[in-house]
């Protein structure tokens, strides 16, 4: 009988590292629900004692998850600790998910402790966590740069301690998968106790070989846990990518051996749902969840998909939820169609007031574009729970003009509040006098550092336009995300929406990668 992968997603909290990826209660939540429906078998939901939301989020999803074991991540002290359990305190299957940096580069430049400072240190906090729950989780920050006599001594005595998993990550990417994977390995075979834990890999994509990284610490170290993000979200370059993994073991399996209880139909909507939460784009040449995962151009890969599938296709799209209906519903769809539609993209609204606020969106939209997709819906819901959740700014209208040879012009009207304010500028484009307009009234001073465009549904001119605008102010980096069919519209959403999260001032501290 094949063993058992491990999948342990970290999306809502390594993801969430990324500049302009900080999520509400209540966006970590959706995707949370859609993460138990793709059958993730851990999911690291925050690190409680960094805020007062991350703490009300993870203990919210412990509630609230089923099917899934919840993690909080906590530094390896006993302020954190309790502050893990207690947020997931409740919880169906939890585990708190201790980390230590133990790397000579990060024991005396970060931490400022010595090896058996940080060896006491590691072996009291895992007995501490474990007195608290069953299921604790110990990672070696930096630990594939640690000395390996050192990472023996303490992996050695969290076990004895109680850790139930033991987690190598390669918190800077700097490992090659040959050498990683004997790297565990070895950590496998020099510790006496290793046996009575999990052990498992997390691997950041700074050389582009997150995915590689961990497949070798599966097939060459042993080990039956993979850690990785949806879209392979993450700070920098990101961590190894999720849906990736999967479909390498799923395909693969007359190498790996391996078994996978993921629903692959639910990898493509979660990574929509990612994308369109966060702002952050999957390419088009994305592996898997990619717009261009499975188009052939090439005439004569057209022609041997056309006559076998699979001279060209490794993979069915079908298989990862790419859908074979191009229109979903229309201006003549009733209400319960779209709440049935809501249900099979694993939408879950909060009350029946909720549903009818959506399909009222719904049927505005129909009126304005005649085939509405699973991406259009998406879009529509995300961008009614910015405006129900927690905005301060909101769009009311926009007028703009613009023609060869005269500079576009643009009045805004939004709400700040309980206020109604309208401004008019000038700009260099549609997009550039609406933006600056907003700011001629609101005076943030935020800096842009990215604008970006991406089609929400291809193949038509009527296609919804998504926005990412991604601001930054004092010190803070935010993501906002706006979609419309007209363009300008969209960019005026997206800006507002980056406004809001500045606006609302959430704290987030940097965490263990």
């Amino acid at each position: 009988m094949a063993d058992k992968l491990i999948v342990f997603d970290t999306t809502l909290r390594d993801g969430e590292q990324s500049p302009g990826a900080s999520m509400t209660r209540d966006e970590k939540m959706r995707i949370a629900r859609q993460l138990e429906r793709l059958k993730v078998d851990v999911i690291e939901a925050g690190f409680p004692a960094s805020s007062n939301g991350d703490f009300e989020a993870v203990r919210a999803i412990a509630n609230a998850i089923k099917d899934s074991t919840v993690c909080g991540l906590a530094r390896a002290n006993d302020r954190d600790i309790s502050r893990a359990a207690d947020a997931l305190k409740g919880g169906h299957r939890t585990r708190v998910h201790l980390f230590l940096a133990t790397s000579p580069l990060h024991m005396e430049k970060k931490l400022r402790m010595t090896p058996d400072q940080v060896y006491e240190q590691a072996r009291l906090s895992t007995r501490f966590a474990r007195n608290l729950t069953g299921d604790v989780e110990f990672s070696p920050e930096d630990g594939y740069r640690s000395e390996p006599d050192f990472l023996c001594r303490v992996l050695e005595a969290v076990i004895a301690e109680g850790a139930t998993t033991i987690n190598i990550p390669d918190t800077v990417g700097y490992a090659i998968p040959e050498l990683y994977g004997e790297f565990i390995r070895n950590l496998r075979e020099r510790i006496p106790n290793s046996g009575k834990a999990v052990w498992s890999v997390h691997c950041h994509n700074d050389l582009g070989m997150a995915v590689a990284n961990s497949l070798a610490g599966v097939k060459i170290g042993g080990a039956r846990q993979i850690e990785c993000t949806i879209n392979g979200l993450g700070e920098r370059a990101g961590n190894c990518s999720l849906e990736e993994i999967v479909m390498a073991v799923k395909t693969r399996k007359d190498y790996f051996g391996l078994e996978l209880g993921i629903d692959t139909t639910q990898i493509v909507p979660v990574s929509r749902l990612v994308s369109q939460t966060t702002g952050f784009v999957v390419q088009p040449n994305k592996a898997v969840v990619g717009a261009n995962a499975f188009a052939h151009a090439s005439g004569i890969h057209q022609d041997g998909v056309l006559k076998a599938r699979d001279t060209y296709e490794i993979m069915r799209a079908e298989d990862v939820g790419w859908s074979a209906n191009k229109i979903v519903l229309g201006k003549l769809s009733g209400r319960n169609a779209f709440k049935q539609r809501l249900v099979e993209l694993g939408i879950e609204m909060e009350s029946e007031a909720d549903i009818n606020t959506a399909f009222l969106r719904f049927k505005e939209l129909a009126d304005r574009k005649s085939e509405i997709f699973d991406e259009d819906i998406l879009a529509l819901v995300m961008d009614e729970a910015v405006v129900t959740e927690h905005e301060h700014y909101r769009l009311l209208s926009l007028a703009q003009h613009s023609e060869t040879g005269e500079r576009p012009h643009a009045k805004v009207a939004f709400a700040a509040g309980d206020a109604e304010i309208h401004a008019e500028s000038d700009g260099n484009g549609p997009v550039d006098a609406s933006l600056r307009a907003i700011e001629s009234k609101l005076a943030t001073g935020a800096e842009m550092l990215l604008y970006s465009v991406n089609a929400i549904t291809s193949g038509s001119t009527e296609s919804q336009g998504e926005v990412t605008v991604r601001l930054q102010h004092a010190g803070r980096v935010v993501n906002g995300v706006g979609a419309d069919p007209d363009i300008v519209v969209a960019s005026a959403k997206a800006y507002l929406s980056a406004l809001n999260k500045l606006h609302s001032k959430v704290e987030r501290v940097a965490a263990q990668g």
